[in-house]
């Protein structure tokens, strides 16, 4: 593809994406034209997941963190969005000046827990992976919003407590 991307609002580079659990973090990747969404890896929740975090943007040389933002089926936010817009605004502050933004995660669980056991992930296998099928979930769908509205999905979070 040339510089001049025929895409409207196309913004080019890397995404990760990131569905934030009270023990594990999934993460997931995009590649750079922003097509595709794959696994990287789960890091423990706990001391040291907002550096190695920070080590993932620089190592993906990402342009943008999206977070998972729970939100009801009905589109209410209860304590879990809570939590995560707290540790969404740290991860923002750790990853500065790479953008964060918080995306709709409506059943992406779900739906990462659907495919990994249509392809026959069990137990332990399916548990130790389902954080970052779910990451790729939350951002293949930002990925799709861009795509089909030319404008940068979900709503920007700024570093520090809000």
């Amino acid at each position: 593809m040339s510089d001049g991307d025929p895409r409207p609002g196309f913004r080019p580079g890397v995404r990760l994406g990131v569905d934030v659990g009270d023990v594990r973090i999934g993460v997931a990747r995009s590649d750079p034209s922003g097509l595709i969404a794959t696994p990287v890896e789960t890091v423990p929740r706990g001391p040291g997941d907002l550096t190695r975090l920070r080590a993932l943007v620089d190592e993906e040389s990402a342009v943008e963190v999206v977070v998972g933002l729970p939100r009801s089926l009905s589109g209410g936010e209860g304590p879990a969005a809570v939590k995560v817009r707290a540790f969404a605004a740290e991860v923002a502050a750790a990853v500065a000046p790479v953008p964060v933004r918080l995306c709709d995660e409506r059943l992406s669980t779900v739906s990462a827990e659907a495919t990994l056991r249509e392809r026959g992930k069990k137990g332990k296998k399916r548990r130790a992976v389902v954080d970052q099928a779910a990451a790729v979930v939350i951002l293949q769908n930002a990925l799709e919003t861009e795509r089909s509205t030319g404008s940068a999905p979900g709503e920007l979070v700024g570093p520090g407590p809000q």
